[in-house]
């Protein structure tokens, strides 16, 4: 077994950790959803309902695939491998197809407004910046 002699800038390890932490609130995220009971969703404001409801499948599979291949990733970049950039790439391309759903075939902008919009905007933000920044670290030697 090889060791990598890049040793990461203090930098690497917030960036990790953060976004470690980040993935595990979307997979708490995701879990809440995936095992909301019909009690807890008709406990929601009657328009947020239909949302929950009527989430097909492929969407929701598409936040597992998000939020689990995120959180690996953020575990594998940590421990600098390679492969975090791969897992981060799944992630981002879950992250897409969700916000595909969200943002033009649910009715989340007519039931939260645009403000209920920042919040899966940033989840894209970071989703390319991880992809990016393990990309990056990667061709840095960081990750092997």
């Amino acid at each position: 077994m090889t060791d990598n002699s890049n040793k990461p800038a203090t930098s690497f390890w917030v960036i990790g950790v953060i976004a470690l932490i980040w993935n595990l609130m979307g997979v708490l995220a995701y879990l809440g959803q995936a095992f909301m009971t019909d009690e807890m969703k008709a406990a929601l404001p009657k328009e947020q309902q239909p949302l929950y409801e009527n989430v097909p499948v492929w969407a929701t599979a598409a936040f597992a695939l998000a939020v689990w291949g995120g959180l690996f990733a953020c575990i594998l970049l940590l421990m600098r491998k390679k492969l975090a950039k791969k897992l981060f790439l799944v992630s981002l391309i879950g992250i897409v197809v969700q916000m595909v759903h969200n943002f033009f075939i649910s009715e989340a902008m007519d039931v939260y407004g645009p403000g209920g919009m920042i919040m899966p905007l940033m989840v894209v933000i970071l989703g390319f910046f991880l992809f990016w920044y393990s990309k990056k670290c990667v061709d840095d030697g960081i990750l092997s």
